[in-house]
């Protein structure tokens, strides 16, 4: 089995932090032999509950790798918790300004360098009542197709009974189960000779969110209505 990579002081504080907030649910993994212990791989995340990004975090370095986040330049400036991300090798999104292509330039970087990026594609909490994916983003499938690495899907499900982005109600009371599902990486050769238009990543785009959405599906024995109230 590999060594577990290195994180640094940053990474050894956001575990002192996060981990003890994962306790508040029941942590199951499935598949979680498919994060590669060594070398590159952008995993991609469903997004439902302001805790995703602790559980999302400890899941990761459960399977002795450090998560490097794509998060919203906002939350760089909240106290402690802006300084882990900063120092643990996050990556800060300005998404609509002049610096959004910093952001992914960043991102191609740290895969470059052989480490592990999460993303978040719909870019924030989802709106939609029930939990479903809402519409996302195409840096993503950037991301995907300018980088020969593992492109990784997983479903997380729980998050939202503990504190539901939704309703903002916080409940940890009785302990709740929280699901991470790993899918296979996504097969997108199909892609790489294309032209990068916005058709073409908006395809890569759903296709990747299709596959996290299939494993959420699996997690919750439910499937999505056909148009999901408040999901734009």
């Amino acid at each position: 089995m590999a060594d577990r990579e290195k994180g640094g002081f940053w990474v050894g504080a956001a575990a002192v932090l996060f981990y003890p907030l994962t306790w508040l649910g029941r942590s199951v993994y499935r598949g979680a032999e498919r994060i590669p212990r060594q070398g590159p791989a952008l995993l991609v995340l469903n997004h439902v509950s302001h805790l995703d990004p602790a559980v999302d975090a400890v899941f990761v370095h459960r399977n002795r790798r450090v998560p490097r986040f794509m998060a919203k330049e906002s939350l760089t400036r909240v106290p402690i918790f802006g300084k882990i991300l900063l120092g643990s090798g996050g990556i800060p999104v300005s998404r609509g300004t002049s610096e959004a292509g910093d952001s992914l330039k960043a991102a191609h970087e740290t895969l470059r360098e052989g480490k592990v990026v999460v993303i978040y594609p719909e870019g924030t909490i989802t709106k939609d009542p029930l939990g479903w994916p809402k519409r996302s983003y195409t840096g993503v499938a950037r991301l995907a197709l300018e980088n020969d690495v593992p492109v990784i899907p997983v479903a997380r499900w729980g998050t939202q009974d503990i504190w539901n982005g939704y309703s903002k109600k916080f409940r940890p009371l009785p302990r709740k189960t929280v699901v991470h599902s790993v899918g296979e990486p996504v097969d997108l050769s199909a892609y790489r000779e294309k032209d990068r238009s916005p058709a073409v990543l908006r395809e890569v785009t759903d296709l990747l969110m299709g596959e996290v959405l299939d494993l959420l599906v699996e997690i919750r024995g439910e499937r999505p209505p056909a148009k999901p109230a408040g999901n734009g």
